[in-house]
């Protein structure tokens, strides 16, 4: 069976995706969690991840880190991970390129909380850029394929990769069109999203790098996590 180490699931975005994925398309795997260092995770993340850095999935004596190519080892093996036709295929492994590698200013201005909630002041010019951009991409995804999902009717590698947006949606109040935001709270209401979130908003651990960048943001406004 697959081993697939994460982070706490209240911050680690990048530990979601994978995770996600393979609750939705049913693919068994055991999880591991290791907590963030107050300090540095290198060393506690180095026992099992060649870069110090999660997700990494183990299979046997395999080792595959880095989400997308978590995703693309696991597409190798598994159905459902892609869409079966090319065009709407295609899409879906540029949207989630683009995720992979852009929209700095949402990640960093907006990081991933799952239980605070944190009312944004002064949305920078490159964040509103980047929410233009997200609206355009899924409204796309959406129309082109027919929905429910990016890709089409299935969810596929591609709303995973979009799931932690839509906790940032969530958390942080994000101004999105009302086609955008009927697809997060369709993100939001997946039996796996749900999940997390409750194992989020229950875990006993508080990181103080990750909570100070979540509150530069703005004005906090609640918080739903379980008291520690």
């Amino acid at each position: 069976m697959y081993r697939l180490h994460i982070a706490n699931k209240n911050y680690s975005s990048w530990s979601l995706r994978p995770w996600l994925l393979m609750r939705e398309l049913e693919i068994p795997f055991e999880e591991r969690l290791t907590p963030f260092d107050a300090d540095s995770s290198w060393v506690s993340f180095r026992a099992f991840s060649p870069t110090g850095k999660v997700p990494c999935l183990i299979d046997e004596e395999l080792a595959v880190w880095d989400s997308l190519a978590i995703v693309e080892y696991l597409a190798e093996r598994h159905a459902g991970v892609w869409p079966e036709q090319s065009q709407p295929r295609a899409w879906a492994r540029s949207a989630c390129a683009e995720m992979h590698s852009g929209f700095g200013a949402l990640r960093s201005e907006c990081p991933m909380n799952c239980g605070l909630r944190v009312r944004v002041t002064s949305p920078s010019t490159p964040l509103q850029h980047d929410l233009a951009r997200l609206e355009e991409l899924w409204q796309q995804g959406l129309e082109a394929f027919g929905g429910p999902f990016l890709a089409g009717a299935a969810f596929s590698a591609v709303d995973a990769f979009f799931a932690p947006v839509a906790f940032r949606v969530q958390g942080f109040d994000l101004a999105l069109g009302p086609g955008a935001h009927a697809y997060v709270e369709r993100l939001l209401a997946l039996p796996g999203m749900r999940d997390w979130y409750r194992a989020a908003l229950a875990e006993p651990w508080r990181d103080e790098p990750h909570e100070r960048e979540t509150l530069s943001a703005g004005e906090r406004l609640a918080d739903h996590r379980h008291a520690p």
